[in-house]
């Protein structure tokens, strides 16, 4: 009987480590992130382009990422620039928790007008909107990081960004 019983209890975990032995990582602070939000090569048409939002964990310690990216474009001087965070297909799949290991990765990807005027926005002779050099993340742990707009450039629409959710390709 002593035997059965720890038979198992040896099944029983088992079980129990297979189905729970990853731990939960804590939500990506903004000092563990860096990264830039570059233009995605022959997206350009139509009056869009795509730019790929990358972000890497520098810290020594697992973290997550998970929903659309959130965060405020920048001037040139750091000035704040109108932005507008929209999902690119509404109703559809938004939220995926992206574990990043150290030295990971997770990318988003977001369509947006650099050259189409909104309602309200120059049409003649001026750009739609300043142009963004930077785009000041908001982690989901806490804190900002600051990557990069590479080639900078305007975001018409009253900066409204068409991004997917994270994901790691």
């Amino acid at each position: 009987m002593t035997r059965l019983i720890a038979l198992l209890l040896l099944v029983v975990a088992s079980i129990a480590s297979a189905f729970g032995s990853t731990p939960r990582a804590a939500p990506c602070s903004g000092s563990q992130l860096a990264g830039s939000f570059s233009v995605v090569r022959g997206s350009a048409g139509a009056g869009n382009i795509s730019y790929r939002l990358a972000l890497r964990n520098v810290s020594s310690s697992t973290c997550t990422v998970t929903g659309l990216p959130q965060g405020r474009l920048l001037s040139k001087a750091g000035k704040p620039l109108p932005t507008h965070v929209q999902a690119a297909m509404p109703g559809a799949l938004t939220a995926i928790l992206v574990r990043l290991a150290p030295g990971a990765h997770a990318y988003a990807e977001a369509r947006f007008s650099p050259d189409v005027p909104g309602v309200g926005e120059p049409v003649a002779g001026r750009r739609c909107e300043p142009i963004a050099y930077r785009f000041r993340v908001t982690a989901p742990g806490e804190g900002t990081t600051m990557v990069k707009v590479v080639p900078p450039t305007p975001v018409c629409e009253h900066g409204r960004l068409s991004f997917k959710a994270y994901g790691t390709r």
